[in-house]
């Protein structure tokens, strides 16, 4: 709190583990009270049932200092399990306290010690065997009988990582359907400029026997554009019979169940899992 007794409170929203600046959402600073009332709505798009089942939502509030590091207050965890959907629920919880200081002096070194905490506490949550998430994307998948081949349908984007100086990115999406190395197997949206929740309702089409597929990984990235400089990678997903969990679930439906066209989100991370290969250039 600041030396008048009061606050500039705000409150940041992060889904552990995963913590990244893609995925923290913060509301507005309430000037000079200790009562704050916000009424804002705060959106993730594209949580998915495995997020429901193993991730927590982490509620902090903060103080807002412009002249030095700001403060914070308490925080409190909710686990997504614990809601159900289409349902609003209510929570009248306590705040965890803060390390109390001993004297106003000692707030400045007690807030760098408490942030070095915090960014310590959040990478010991991701744990050393979890890539960073970099945003999610909707995929939309299909196998036509009609025309013998996969309908790859990449709808739009979410919470996407921030790649230039500007806070924003100018992201476009690449599909390629690995093993193949022909063009063919490679595709490309447009580019969506100064936004990280795009809009892309684009649709690709590779021609494949759905007994091929079976033996194919199909590699999603995307990608910041640059003009005059090597394109930044933002995020990846690999769907395929190597995949894990929602992209391995939404590629084995997708051949299971031709003539139809099954949507679905994925989490983009900094890094393809292994069975994807090397990383392609932009």
């Amino acid at each position: 709190m600041d030396f008048n007794g009061l606050a500039d409170p705000y409150v940041k929203l992060h889904l552990l583990p995963g913590a990244c600046k893609a995925n923290k959402l913060k509301t507005k600073t309430q000037r000079n009270t200790l009562n704050p009332v916000w009424n804002e709505d705060l959106m993730y798009s594209g949580i998915t049932d495995d997020d429901i089942t193993h991730k927590v939502l982490r509620i902090s509030v903060c103080d807002e200092d412009k002249l030095s590091h700001n403060e914070f207050i308490g925080e409190i965890r909710i686990p997504l399990r614990r809601l159900k959907p289409s349902q609003k629920k209510h929570f009248n919880i306590c705040l965890e306290r803060q390390v109390p200081l001993a004297s106003p002096s000692s707030m400045s070194a007690a807030l760098r010690g408490i942030s070095c905490y915090l960014k310590e506490l959040e990478q010991a949550e991701q744990g050393p065997g979890l890539l960073e998430e970099r945003g999610r994307i909707l995929l939309n998948l299909s196998y036509s009988s009609l025309r013998r081949g996969l309908l790859v349908g990449i709808v739009r984007c979410a919470h996407l990582a921030a790649m230039d100086v500007n806070g924003y990115s100018d992201p476009y999406v690449k599909t390629y359907l690995r093993p193949d190395v022909d063009k063919k197997s490679k595709h490309k949206t447009g580019v969506k400029k100064k936004t990280l929740n795009p809009e892309f309702n684009e649709e690709f089409f590779y021609e494949m026997e759905l007994s091929a597929l079976a033996t194919k990984t199909l590699e999603v990235t995307v990608w910041d554009y640059d003009i005059g400089k090597s394109n930044d990678f933002i995020g990846g997903v690999s769907l395929g019979p190597g995949a894990r969990g929602e992209a391995r679930k939404h590629w084995g439906d997708c051949l299971q169940q031709p003539d139809t066209a099954l949507e679905r989100w994925h989490t983009l991370t900094s890094e393809l899992p292994p069975a994807a290969g090397a990383l392609p250039s932009a």
